[in-house]
């Protein structure tokens, strides 16, 4: 089976290398054809599953899980609907729609989006695509690190912490999962998040599964209000130091990022590089980080001018 996702560099960050004396590395997850990492997990799911007769796909997403599902389907030929919340942007709606896929527009938040999506999914034929919480999601992101590490062995890098984004923890989770299989158990992972969506952060902290009364974050991509039941299982699998930002630290590491790498991010993405931006306590002990640079569609020239005057950056 063809990967529908593609191999993506690992960079160096030469400006955070020397004003933080460390070696910052990046895997440029925001260069796969869908502009994020989930064309990885997604991809390998859409993939699977019409592989097992599906002839039709619905993803409940109004952001970079959707555009994925609908980039996945019109690779492989069958009919692809995202549904969206209310909420969700016109440009993002025009994206999604301009690859072919069909695109449903159903309740106030992402619950009555999911709810409508899995009644669609009671004709035969008819899959239900989740944004992170599966298995085969775990399995296509765990690639990432796979790519990574080789990468790495070529190079003669040996990563000592591992950076990514919280949301729902599908990209944790395969990370980790990736992580174990190798050779990197013994390697830390800071998982970053931003107030107003740190589910993870609340579960970490309660010692079980907390849901969020809502998400108040201008980080879209990271809006679960409970975390996957698998990636904090691997809290008590793996030493995982949970973090949390604010939007403004998220948006400046965004714009930092912007004019040092001349590429475009979500502050979903900007909360992973704003431990490096930020120079966080949490990255101080570490000399060789591995940031995941997750990408994102939600991002423009104008709402990245747009963030900036809203935090006064």
């Amino acid at each position: 089976m063809t990967s529908l996702h593609i191999q993506t560099a690992l960079l160096a960050h030469p400006q955070l290398s020397v004003a933080l004396g460390k070696q910052i590395w990046l895997k440029m997850e925001n260069t796969q054809p869908s502009g994020s990492f989930k064309l990885r997990g997604i991809g390998l799911l859409c993939q699977r599953a019409v592989a097992s007769g599906a002839t039709q796909l619905v993803c409940p997403s109004g952001g970079n899980a959707g555009f994925a599902a609908a980039f996945a389907g019109a690779a492989l030929g069958v009919r692809t609907t995202v549904v969206v919340p209310e909420t969700t942007s016109a440009a993002v709606i025009k994206r999604i729609r301009a690859i072919g896929a069909e695109v449903v527009v159903h309740g106030s938040a992402w619950h009555e989006a999911n709810q409508a999506a899995l009644q669609m999914c009671e004709q035969a034929g008819v899959i239900y695509i989740p944004p992170f919480d599966h298995p085969d999601i775990w399995d296509g992101n765990a690639t990432l690190i796979d790519e990574a590490a080789a990468q790495a062995r070529v190079l003669g890098v040996d990563f000592d912490v591992v950076i990514c984004a919280v949301g729902g923890g599908g990209l944790m989770s395969g990370i980790l999962q990736g992580m174990h299989r190798n050779g990197m158990k013994q390697v830390p992972l800071i998982a970053v998040e931003t107030e107003g969506a740190a589910s993870l952060h609340a579960a970490v902290g309660a010692g079980e599964l907390v849901s969020l009364p809502a998400v108040t974050s201008i980080a879209t991509s990271l809006n679960a209000t409970r975390v996957a039941a698998a990636a904090f299982n691997w809290t008590r699998q793996h030493t995982v130091l949970s973090v949390k930002i604010s939007d403004a630290q998220a948006v400046a590491a965004c714009l930092s990022f912007a004019d040092d790498m001349r590429t475009l991010v979500e502050p979903a993405c900007g909360a992973a590089l704003a431990v490096a931006y930020q120079r966080l306590p949490a990255l101080e002990k570490f000399k060789r980080p591995l940031i995941v640079v997750c990408g994102g569609i939600g991002v423009s020239l104008e709402t990245l001018a747009s963030w900036k005057t809203q935090f006064s950056l």
